[in-house]
């Protein structure tokens, strides 16, 4: 990665926060932390986003949503920063999350949690062919019009960041907590 980024010491509001929720959880200030960084304003914003989008949808919704999108977008960073979440935050268990990593499809997911990677797949690899039957697969599995406009939002708040870190080739950090397997897992879409 070419940028600047501003050394942990020298970091002040809204980056020296960034840098610090980093610390806290995995001992060092991720790559792709450094990068957003050097626009606290602009991660500030897509955290207010965030912060809208997902409580009518439930966390566990926007993380799959979330690593749809990465898989689609071919995302390291994403998919292994939102694996971690995933497990972190009790969402589900690392046997699944590893068999969602090589096929959601047999994950022994829900109905409701497939079409949300679905979804959020194909808005991520194929805007442009999306229509009603897209988000109707959503209603049909039980989401409200605002959940769905939801869903989209996050799967497209996905997209900003994760091309926005490959766009600027910051390095994907080992990140504690994953098995080599896990790690193996979540990164396989990278490999067909």
């Amino acid at each position: 990665m070419i940028i600047q980024t501003t050394e942990p010491d020298q970091a002040t509001g809204h980056a020296a926060d960034m840098y610090a929720g980093d610390v806290d959880d995995v001992g060092f200030v991720l790559s792709h932390t450094r990068a957003l960084a050097v626009n606290p304003d602009a991660h500030e914003a897509f955290e207010a986003l965030l912060g809208a989008v997902i409580p009518s949808i439930g966390l566990r919704v926007y993380e799959l949503a979330t690593l749809g999108a990465a898989r689609a977008i071919g995302s390291s960073h994403c998919l292994l920063a939102h694996g971690r979440k995933t497990l972190r935050a009790n969402l589900m268990h690392e046997e699944q999350l590893e068999r969602l990593g090589r096929d959601y499809t047999s994950a022994g997911l829900s109905e409701a949690d497939v079409a949300v990677m679905a979804f959020a797949e194909k808005l991520s690899r194929e805007p442009r062919n999306m229509t009603d039957e897209d988000s109707e697969r959503l209603r049909a599995v039980g989401f409200s019009d605002r959940q769905i406009v939801d869903i989209t939002l996050a799967a497209a708040a996905r997209n900003l960041i994760s091309r926005a870190l490959l766009a600027l080739a910051a390095p994907t950090d080992e990140l504690p907590d994953l098995s080599p397997r896990l790690v193996a897992a979540l990164l396989s879409p990278l490999n067909p």
